[in-house]
């Protein structure tokens, strides 16, 4: 009984370790990405101006480094973090519904059925307003960019399940033939497009968050922050699930219930994230993972640290999207992909070593 007592006190300290670790270390990223691009801004300078805003000191929130921080650099920022705990947790939620630390929305089809829904948005809602004096609204891109990944996302679980029970290899398989139609018809939209049409496909293709404002981040935070606000309701459900369907159900949880939440709340996180910022892939499986490896497979904990591990996982692939290739910037997709794919090709050598993830 001492020995159990003594594991619980490490993991709550593991978990109290990892909270404030990633915690800071999101803060002090954000501090330096706000201060980083063409016009260098100290973080001690970055702190002031944040510090003013929230103190409501006007007279330090004039000059350039103030409207450079506040108009152009803090909305990127913040977006960045809730685009990554979107991802992060999406990533959790689909390696605890399905029972596999493989699972992703990326590596399974539901980005690239939400990139496709908004590839269909960018070309063909252009066409249908074309001559009627419309332009099509920022609003319609996360709609189908959300409808896209809900798609995905039930076809997916369709495929998988069987008699109540989901097949991990099927699933694993249906996402790559998913991934794979889903890019080839983006590659029809992306050839029957025009110039202006080909460089916003682009964009989704790549992943960026060059194009950040508050008012993008006014629409994509009411999404995403209720996804946050409503992710731990389901740990005790997801914990349940780790012993299987069959178990969950004989203790009296609403299994379909939470399945259905589950796919919901993936489908809202990737398809708000996709229609901002484009495809961007492997936070959600990189981040669940290393904070499984850190604290344990409790999703009371592993969702609220899947959250903050991916959005400080995003603010810094950012700061390297923008130092890389400076002045220019790189995608922030290929920064993720770089640091992601190497990770999942580990994660596949323990798998066949036996080794227990």
């Amino acid at each position: 009984m001492s020995s159990l007592a003594a594991f619980a006190a490490g993991r709550r300290r593991q978990a109290v370790l990892a909270v404030v670790g990633v915690t800071l270390l999101c803060l002090v990223l954000a501090i330096v990405a706000t201060g980083q691009g063409a016009v260098q801004i100290a973080p001690a300078r970055v702190a002031e101006i944040l510090m003013a805003k929230l103190s409501g000191q006007g007279e330090l929130l004039t000059g350039r480094d103030a409207l450079v921080v506040l108009n152009i650099r803090l909305p990127r920022v913040l977006l960045a973090m809730l685009i990554g705990a979107a991802l992060a947790i999406s990533g959790a939620l689909m390696q605890g519904l399905f029972r596999n630390p493989l699972a992703d929305p990326g590596l399974v089809g539901v980005s690239a059925g939400a990139g496709l829904a908004a590839a269909t948005t960018i070309v063909l809602g252009d066409r249908l307003l074309a001559g009627t004096g419309f332009k099509l609204p920022f609003a319609a891109l996360p709609v189908g960019a959300f409808c896209g990944g809900l798609i995905s996302t039930l076809a997916l679980y369709l495929i998988a399940t069987r008699q109540g029970r989901t097949s991990v290899a099927t699933m694993l398989l249906a996402g790559v033939a998913l991934g794979a139609l889903a890019g080839s018809l983006t590659g029809l939209l992306a050839f029957i497009s025009d110039d202006r049409q080909l460089r916003d496909l682009t964009f989704w293709s790549l992943g960026s968050l060059g194009g950040a404002s508050w008012a993008k981040l006014v629409i994509v935070a009411p999404i995403v922050l209720p996804l946050l606000l409503a992710v731990p309701l389901l740990a005790r459900g997801l914990n349940a699930l780790m012993l299987g369907e069959a178990e969950a159900y004989h203790l009296g949880l609403p299994v379909q219930r939470i399945k259905g939440l589950t796919i919901l709340l993936v489908a809202l996180a990737v398809g708000a994230s996709v229609a901002t910022a484009g495809v961007i892939g492997f936070v959600g499986i990189v981040v669940p993972h290393l904070i499984r490896l850190a604290i344990g497979p409790d999703h009371r904990l592993l969702l609220p640290l899947s959250a903050l591990g991916g959005a400080t996982l995003l603010v810094g692939a950012d700061i390297a999207a923008r130092l890389i290739v400076a002045p220019a910037e790189l995608p922030i997709g290929i920064v993720t992909a770089a640091v992601g794919a190497p990770f999942f090709l580990w994660l596949l050598l323990r798998r066949a070593n036996h080794v227990d993830l």
